[in-house]
């Protein structure tokens, strides 16, 4: 004897068409929450390198002022990179580099900046009193990612 058609319906197992879009609802939902934190992060490794250029580059001016008695004065990339070789003096390998190493105050202090990946820059300043000063600025259109107060 056959079953009524009724009886049929409720023996098919499955998903119905509301419950498959609410499942593709929730997962973009997700992926919309997701995705702009995990692009945020390329910038912010970048600018990681390009801080740490700016800091190898000042320990190298340290090291030059100490055995030039105490004095900064003649400082540049280049005279940097001979104290600290790793220290990259120019853009290249989308890599962060020293683009600026200059003494101040008359050789009592200097700045260094080196550039990000992102075209983001970062200056380490020291001045005659040894005070130390990090700055960062955003190139324009940049996600902020390292440089959200203007220092670091």
């Amino acid at each position: 004897m056959r079953r009524p058609l009724h009886s049929d319906l409720r023996d098919q197992r499955g998903f119905t068409l509301i419950e498959l879009l609410v499942v593709i609802l929730i997962i973009g939902i997700l992926a919309a929450i997701a995705i702009p934190s995990f692009l945020s992060q390329k910038s912010k490794s970048a600018d990681a390198a390009g801080k740490e250029v700016a800091r190898t580059a000042a320990l190298a001016a340290e090291t030059y002022a100490t055995d030039h008695s105490g004095s900064y004065t003649g400082i540049e990339p280049k005279v940097l990179r001979e104290y600290e070789p790793v220290l990259q003096t120019a853009a290249g390998n989308n890599n962060a580099y020293d683009s600026i190493a200059e003494a101040t105050e008359s050789g009592k202090g200097f700045v260094v900046t080196a550039i990000s990946a992102t075209g983001d820059k970062f200056s380490w300043t020291r001045n005659a009193g040894g005070e130390v000063t990090r700055s960062c600025e955003v190139k324009a259109g940049n996600n902020a990612g390292g440089c959200k107060t203007g220092s670091w």
